[in-house]
């Protein structure tokens, strides 16, 4: 350090101290208030988050016995939302939507178990959209108020009205904020029906589709079924629980779990709670000293429960963490406990059939794993002896340090295929937050084998080790598993074999949203001024009509043509991935069967029926 630099004086003046208005807070951080912003091609995008504020408090209104059916429009971005509850006091209707910390929500125990967040949700979709309008019908009169990124554009007086007593959300996400969003069809609806399946009889109508249950989580579990049940759904209710579940004949463990009407799509105390009491409830009736795995393996549930009050463990409350059901009461997992032992017992007593039935799943489930014990054993034994670190895996740090506070969903690991791949994934990675897990050739069809084939082979014991699944997704170490395989056929081939080997043996890392396909360029187009990097032949002609005349433009033929430093504009926060998904519709064991599957002659013409040749570049 030089002399200059030791005497130089840092001021520190009043000008230092600077206080933030509420929305220039949210506008500043908006991941404080609604995770991350994205542009709505995933789920947990903030458009969504946006979307679900407004609606947590029309569905606040239907849960306090006021309107039956909202009404909600997106039209090119816009996002109309119309309930028919109370309506917000007339005299409130500015400060409810522009005053932090203004609610209903904190001193009236009606709202103690509400889904909103208190006084923030409405304030947050405020300062983030470029337009909001907020109106109020109640009692023949009506009171609106316009905003401009939170600041009033208008705010006119009381009005006599005809409509029926509610309110209007009229927003428009700020695109300065999200960039080139779009509303995907899809997660709405996901969002909605896991709206109506929490409120047997609530009707929701979006840009003209009703969607309403009668069955309420009976509803959702045959929604998401992709398997048949084994036996009927057990349906309980109590005040402020309500479960459901049965057993499929599937690999793993699949919950759906919700606090106050919201998604805990990472669990929490909730789910571990049910978890662990349905399988000692289940041991106990039988009087067997059942292993827990076996009694939970092919086991799909859901669970719904309201908490005064809940603690979430992250802004977007997708992980509860409270473990009282209100200040100074009962215990989460006790309230959770005595109400499964009581009325999951009296069930199975009742119904001799669903009880033989699930007895004879959990001792195939006991069988095939006795079966395989000494593989398993072994196969653990070779995992931890294996350097993974050097070999197969190069981790990422977040799971060398302590992972307190640190983004977990931000982590992410990179499935490929070839040195030169995963070579240039390596280097191009944020070290951080991505690991790299290598494959050596293609990896053994899975489809019709048994579990005892994930443990016999090297691939997949690693990857199973890697990911740390064997016993469910609880200790998962990656928010995201990306299959980064050629866009050719051998790479197709490889991708559908990996896919196979999940919806095989760990459908639930499926059906919870986990498994991507990287997108990477197929072609390059640059003159000496500007390079633009193409996932599809329209984009190739744009790129070329864009920088012609004569641009040059490479074929990328394979990930390993990519070079490192090209790679990292593909794996950053521009990354393009397209989400596996499983639907109700999909009949997983069919479709394997028809692609995975012995049928050489129907898939080969099947083939050759819908061959598209790709012109010579």
């Amino acid at each position: 350090m030089n002399e200059s630099s030791e005497n130089k004086e840092v001021t520190y003046i009043d000008d230092d101290i600077k206080t933030l208005d509420w929305w220039e807070h949210i506008r500043r951080r908006p991941g404080m208030y609604i995770g991350k912003l994205g542009d709505g091609t995933y789920a947990d995008d903030g458009i969504y988050v946006l979307l679900k504020e407004v609606l947590d408090n029309a569905i606040d209104e239907y849960m306090m016995g006021y309107g039956k059916t909202i009404d909600i429009r997106i039209e090119e971005g816009v996002v109309t939302i119309r309930d028919y509850g109370r309506g917000i006091p007339l005299g409130k209707v500015v400060d409810a939507s522009s005053k932090m910390n203004t609610g209903g929500k904190y001193d009236s125990k009606a709202f103690k178990k509400s889904v909103g967040l208190n006084g923030v949700g409405i304030k947050a979709v405020n300062a983030l959209s470029s337009y909001m309008l907020v109106q109020s019908f109640r009692d023949g009169e009506t009171k609106r108020v316009e905003y401009n990124r939170a600041q009033i554009l208008e705010s006119p007086p009381l009005e006599f009205t005809t409509e029926a007593n509610g309110t209007l959300v009229n927003f428009i996400p700020d695109e300065e904020i999200f960039e080139d969003y779009r509303y995907k069809d899809e997660y709405v609806e996901t969002l909605l029906k896991n709206y109506v399946f929490l409120n047997s009889g609530l009707t929701i109508v979006y840009n003209g589709k009703k969607f309403y249950s009668k069955n309420g989580l009976v509803d959702l579990l045959n929604e998401n079924m992709t398997t048949d049940a084994l036996y009927p759904i057990i349906h309980l209710q109590g005040e402020d629980i309500e479960i459901v579940l049965t057993h499929a004949n599937q690999y793993g463990e699949e919950y759906y779990s919700f606090v106050n009407g919201q998604h805990t799509t990472q669990g929490g105390t909730h789910q571990s709670a049910f978890r662990e009491t349905v399988s000692r409830v289940i041991k106990e009736y039988y009087n067997k000293n059942f292993d827990y795995a076996d009694i939970r393996s092919g086991i799909i549930a859901a669970i719904s429960i309201k908490v005064e009050e809940p603690v979430f463990e992250s802004q977007t409350k997708t992980k509860l963490g409270s473990k009282d059901m209100s200040p100074g009461g009962v215990s989460v997992i006790k309230f959770i406990g005595d109400f499964i032992k009581r009325e999951l017992d009296n069930y199975l007593h009742k119904n001799a059939e669903t009880s033989e039935v699930m007895l004879k799943k959990i001792l195939d489930s006991e069988k095939e794993r006795k079966a395989i014990a000494g593989v398993t054993k072994l196969a653990r034994e070779r995992a931890k002896k294996a350097n993974l670190h050097n070999k197969k895996l190069r981790d990422c740090r977040l799971h060398y340090t302590d992972t307190k506070g640190e983004r977990l969903e931000d982590t992410c690991i990179f499935i490929t295929e070839g040195d030169s791949a995963s070579g240039s994934i390596t280097q191009s990675r944020d070290p951080n937050y991505q690991a790299v897990f290598s494959l050596r050739g293609k990896p053994l069809n899975t489809f019709g084998l048994t579990k005892k084939i994930v443990y016999e082979n090297e691939e997949f014991n690693l990857l199973q080790a890697a990911l740390n699944i064997e016993d469910g997704l609880e200790s998962l170490r990656y928010n995201k598993v990306i299959i980064a395989t050629d866009a050719d056929v051998d790479g197709m081939h490889i991708r559908l074999l990996i896919i196979t080997f999940f919806l095989q043996f760990f459908p639930d890392l499926i059906k919870n949203n986990h498994v991507f396909i990287l997108q990477t360029p197929l072609f390059r187009v640059r003159n000496k001024k500007e390079t633009i990097y193409c996932y599809s032949e329209e984009e190739r002609l744009e790129a070329i009509r864009k920088l012609s005349p004569n641009p040059e433009i490479t074929r990328f033929k394979g990930l390993g043509e990519i070079s490192p430093g090209e790679f990292k504009h593909f794996i950053g926060k521009d990354v393009r991935l397209d989400p596996v998904t499983m639907k109700k519709q999909d009949a997983v064991k069919e479709m394997l069967e028809f692609y995975m599957g012995k049928n050489t002659m129907e898939r080969q013409n099947f083939i050759i029926s819908n061959l598209v040749v790709e012109e010579d570049v």
